[in-house]
């Protein structure tokens, strides 16, 4: 770690900024992690794309289906494809609170930036937030790293603003990845902005709430290396033309990429998010290979469905990256 966890809340405010992605592990046909494919993703992120940190073994990751073992590879995977290029943040959830911790140990012993937490599912409660107070309390109290908080619908349940704000005050939460309605997370903005960095996963937002909420971090999902390529980064155009103030000029550059947008929206199946965007990775030229069950692979009609998209979309990609 590059800080103590008494100035945990100062780091995070003075270095996590800008765009972050959510990283998908590429998978080899046998589904063995694809190592050298996502060493050769994380240069091109953080290299050509200019992608400013990772998300690691989250729910795009296909955390779900690894080992133990395997989820802190790929931490230490990224940790040293990052080294010098970018920074990163770990996911570390899990239903087991040993695995929780165990996994957040291993990411501050091996010099990963942050950690991040989801919110446990919690079956049988009818009230949550005495419990979450609780949860976050004891994982921050058995490590140094900062810690964001990820609160999504996929838990059964929100995080409050009022419970993310009395949350805010744990010496070693930093950040939160808030996928709520827009009200909630401008509450929590209102509320906690001062000592936690508040973001949501949401890349069609982003803009509106550098330019009306003042944020600094899109924290974060897939996007930034599915809407760009090195020969067209217009996400880190807009996001650079709205933190230089150049609204106009970034809103025009935003709108742009529309299409490129409803393209992937348009032709990705709901129950293969992983698969769909991992063969539009491939279509970019980055390693994107196979999803480990019970995750379903894209048929050969959707394949062909969301090759015809990507080349109508207008996204600039030179032939030598192009490989689908």
């Amino acid at each position: 770690m590059k800080y103590a966890k008494k100035d945990a809340k100062a780091y995070a405010r003075s270095h996590m900024k800008g765009i972050w992605a959510a990283a998908l592990m590429p998978f080899k046909p046998d589904l063995s992690m694809d190592e050298e494919g996502f060493r050769s993703n994380v240069a091109h992120w953080t290299g050509e794309l200019g992608i400013d940190g990772l998300f690691i073994a989250g729910k795009q990751g296909e955390f779900f289906s690894m080992s133990l073992d395997e989820r802190k590879r790929s931490f230490e995977l990224a940790v040293a494809a990052c080294e010098g290029r970018g920074a990163t943040i770990m996911s570390c959830s899990d239903q087991n609170m040993d695995v929780v911790i165990e996994l957040a140990r291993h990411a501050q012993k091996i010099g990963a930036d942050y950690i991040v937490v989801h919110a446990p599912v919690l079956h049988f409660f009818k009230a949550q937030e005495e419990t979450i107070f609780n949860y976050y309390k004891t994982i921050a109290s058995k490590v140094d790293i900062g810690i964001a908080l990820w609160s999504h619908p996929d838990s059964g349940y929100l995080l409050s603003p009022e419970l993310c704000n009395r949350l805010a005050d744990i010496e070693n939460v930093v950040a939160i990845k808030y996928s709520v309605p827009r009200p909630m997370y401008q509450e929590l903005t209102r509320l906690a902005g001062d000592r936690i960095l508040v973001s949501t996963a949401s890349e069609e937002e982003w803009f509106d709430n550098i330019v009306e909420l003042g944020w600094q971090l899109y924290l974060c999902s897939s996007p930034p290396y599915l809407l760009q390529s090195a020969t067209d980064r217009r996400m880190r155009t807009y996001t650079d033309l709205a933190f230089a103030g150049r609204i106009e000029e970034a809103r025009a550059v935003r709108d742009s990429l529309n299409p490129v947008r409803a393209a992937l929206h348009r032709t990705r199946p709901l129950e293969k998010p992983q698969a769909h965007q991992k063969y539009w990775q491939e279509l970019l030229g980055q390693a994107g290979g196979a999803v480990r069950p019970p995750l379903l692979p894209l048929t050969d009609e959707e394949r062909a469905a969301t090759g015809r998209a990507f080349e109508a979309c207008g996204l600039k990609v030179t032939p030598r990256q192009a490989v689908g």
